[in-house]
């Protein structure tokens, strides 16, 4: 074979190597997007519910950037006992560039059952919950707008901890998933699809 075969060979032989490990990297990748901030086999369940969707259907555009953009309503069960309160966590992992969050809220009474629609534009109604920065750059809730054709999934996260976090108001998604290491006692999630419209 000559030189310049070998060459070819070579070149062709680390092309389908940089594919194949790209290809592991995505799928890696994409399969952490989907996890939520610890591993959820472990852990106790808690059920979350909204009058504003079922899990697994539709979000209606009134909760979206083609509405009004406000907060559904959320329900939760009652965590175990030891809970001090309660994190939120709502992100969509089909976006482009990886896991976009569009709400964190944490600090949320363990007793809390119901958080009204709407309730991330009013204070009040978040009982004393501190309001972390999503992906839009803004504290407090930004509701579903996905690019492209196909709907993307909404996953509503519920954690019950057992202690406060010590996080100002804006914190980020990482710095709640750092803060609550080895606090989480329960976990659940509802998932919403939205795409836009055509």
């Amino acid at each position: 074979m000559g030189s310049g075969r070998r060459r070819s060979v070579r070149i062709i032989a680390l092309l389908l190597l940089i594919v194949i490990f790209t290809a592991a990297w995505i799928f890696v990748r994409r399969g952490n997007r989907n996890r939520g901030i610890v591993d959820a086999g472990t852990l106790l369940a808690l059920t979350v519910t909204s009058s504003s969707f079922s899990d697994g259907d539709m979000i209606p555009p009134k909760f979206t950037c083609d509405g009004a953009d406000v907060s559904p309503q959320l329900t939760v069960s009652a965590p175990p006992a030891g809970a001090r309160s309660l994190a939120l966590i709502v992100d969509d992992p089909d976006a482009p560039a990886g896991s976009f969050v569009h709400w964190v809220a944490f600090n949320l009474p363990a007793g809390l059952r119901d958080l009204p629609e709407g309730a991330s534009a009013r204070l009040e109604n978040m009982q004393g919950a501190v309001q972390g920065k999503n992906d839009f750059d803004r504290t407090g809730y930004g509701g579903p707008c996905p690019p492209g054709r196909k709907p993307h999934h909404y996953v509503f996260r519920v954690y019950a901890l057992d202690s406060m976090l010590q996080l100002p108001e804006g914190a980020t998604r990482s710095e709640v998933a750092g803060a609550v290491k080895g606090h989480v006692l329960a976990e659940g999630k509802l998932v919403g699809l939205y795409g836009p419209r055509q």
